[in-house]
């Protein structure tokens, strides 16, 4: 047998597979890249995007050599940046189907839940089914390491929202206690589904953020975030059709099998970073293994610890100020978009009252939002972000929110258009300017926090704002009553200033790209030392 054979052959195979996968999800990236300066143009500059930044120093030869896909050279690092990419591509094209699937069994009259409290309800409960999706991560995470933990998780999500999907249709026509069964699920389903989606989220931009550096990351968040805005849109687009022909269990199921690839690409991503050493996994093996280095007495022998998750928390929220000041502000900004998609849910559902149609229209409404978002991620953000600073663009999001969250509370009766387009507003914001700038917080940052306090912030923290909201109109309806449109506009007015000052006491703890720049090139300075102390 011929190994370097055998070598040519697997790095073949899996050039032929990330070409492939690329091609049946972002079908007009190519187009884009060529947009955007020609496709040499490009491949320079994600070239340079994802080499090991060294200070100026050349990057280390890699294992595997460049792979040209779709005519775009790419480096080793370039391809996995490339596949995780498509990986969250995959998913939020799965999500894109499962939230208005699952949005609209909720609200039907036959499947659902019509009462105006059950909603605000149903939000309480995704941040406790977080928390133990975020636990069941930590173990997996200590146990498997960063693949293994992304691995999992995403087969677990794809398996429960398929037996959910087949158990809808199976107990359709079933009555439990003269309730109809499909509520039992639709239930349960909704808040898994409004609790998975940043479990797995955060696990691709912790890769991504381990990869490149701040500058890079400044450079490529907005358009990796923009692939994204295209697979939700064509989805979103596409819901109407797909949920006649195969109905609202079937658009769940098809959710299950996008994740499912989603996994595929991802593997993709760790191997080329395992193969060629840069898997962000080493970093934190060599921190165990120093850690596991304790002190033996005669009658002792090694005693090894492994701090829980709610531990490793407090100890990165007291260590990294910028962690626990992100942390309230997803906080406020959850609890903000919470009132928001409450206001919307509760007029949507009275000015359509058709399950089927109302699937339709949020499809198309989150589609839009989408398109808007992709517009901003490619076109606007770019160029912006080599003139303002990171703290400028925190500052600026929730001004515009108390703008459109004032104007709504000022109407007596606010239609479907103003409160959707408060929604939407928030919605774009958040998808893609906060998002870019919520990865870039913790590129400078080291391995525990990029992957145990971003999920922690990530999942709990996201679901906790929304939850927290959810608990206080469900307190304040059961003491009060039911509110009008206007009163939770008021609601969301307040909110909208409380994310303002929020943003506004993180924004001062966020560095300019240079800092960020300094430091990245100082910690891994420090590495580099490190190892050659340790060769010799």
């Amino acid at each position: 047998i011929d190994p370097s054979r055998d070598y040519r052959m697997s790095t073949t195979q899996l050039s032929v597979a990330a070409s492939c996968a690329l091609a049946s999800s972002l079908p007009s990236l190519k187009t884009v890249l060529l947009i955007r300066g020609g496709a040499n143009l490009v491949a320079s500059a994600l070239d340079k995007a994802v080499a090991v930044s060294g200070g100026g120093a050349k990057p280390p030869r890699e294992l595997d050599g460049n792979v040209d896909i779709l005519g775009i050279s790419f480096t080793p690092k370039g391809r996995s940046v490339l596949c995780m990419a498509i990986a969250m591509s995959l998913h939020y094209l799965g999500y894109s189907f499962a939230r208005p699937s699952t949005l609209a069994l909720f609200t039907s009259t036959s499947t659902g839940y019509s009462s105006p409290a059950a909603f605000p309800l149903a939000m309480a409960f995704v941040s406790p089914t977080s928390l133990l999706l975020l636990m069941g991560y930590g173990r997996m995470l200590d146990r498997f390491g960063p693949k293994g933990a992304l691995q999992r998780t995403s087969m677990f999500c794809a398996t429960v929202l398929s037996v959910a999907a087949a158990a809808i249709v199976l107990l359709k026509e079933s009555t439990w206690l003269s309730i109809p069964a499909a509520k039992f699920i639709t239930g349960p389903l909704f808040v898994f589904r409004e609790s998975y989606v940043q479990l797995l989220t955060s696990q691709y931009w912790s890769f991504m953020s381990s990869v490149l550096t701040p500058r890079q990351a400044a450079q490529w968040f907005a358009p990796i975030s923009g692939l994204t805005s295209i697979t939700s849109a064509l989805a979103g687009l596409s819901v109407s059709s797909i949920v006649q022909k195969i109905g609202l269990p079937g658009a769940l199921g098809l959710t299950s099998l996008m994740t499912v690839l989603s996994v595929v690409a991802a593997s993709t991503a760790y191997g080329i970073s395992e193969r060629n050493n840069f898997d962000p996994a080493t970093e934190i093996e060599k921190k165990t293994r120093r850690r596991e280095t304790t002190k033996r007495t005669e009658n002792q022998d090694l005693v090894e610890t492994h701090p829980s998750l709610v531990k490793k928390a407090a100890d990165l929220f007291a260590r990294v100020p910028q962690l626990w000041l992100l942390f309230l502000e997803i906080l406020s900004s959850q609890g903000l978009a919470t009132l928001l998609n409450v206001c919307f849910v509760t007029r949507l559902s009275t000015a359509i009252p058709n399950d089927r149609e109302r699937a339709g229209w949020m499809g198309k409404f989150f589609a839009l939002i989408n398109v808007i978002s992709m517009s901003i991620q490619f076109g606007v953000l770019p160029p912006i972000m080599t003139i303002l600073e990171p703290r400028d663009l925190w500052r600026t999001m929730p001004m515009v929110l108390v703008c459109f969250t004032t104007f709504q509370s000022l109407q007596t009766d606010p239609s479907l258009n103003v409160v959707s387009a408060s929604l939407l507003v928030m919605k774009t914001l958040e998808y893609s300017v906060r998002r870019m700038l919520d990865e870039l917080v913790y590129v400078p940052l080291d391995y525990e926090s990029r992957f145990v306090g971003k999920e922690v912030i990530g999942v709990f923290g996201y679901r906790f704002g929304k939850s927290s909201m959810s608990l206080v109109l469900s307190a304040l309806t059961a003491i009060f009553g039911d509110f009008t449109l206007q009163a939770l506009s008021w609601l969301c007015s307040g909110a909208s200033f409380l994310w303002l000052t929020c943003a506004w006491r993180l924004s001062n703890l966020v560095p300019t790209r240079r800092e960020a720049e300094e430091r990245y090139e100082k910690a891994h300075k420090n590495k580099r030392g490190k190892k050659k102390r340790s060769g010799s």
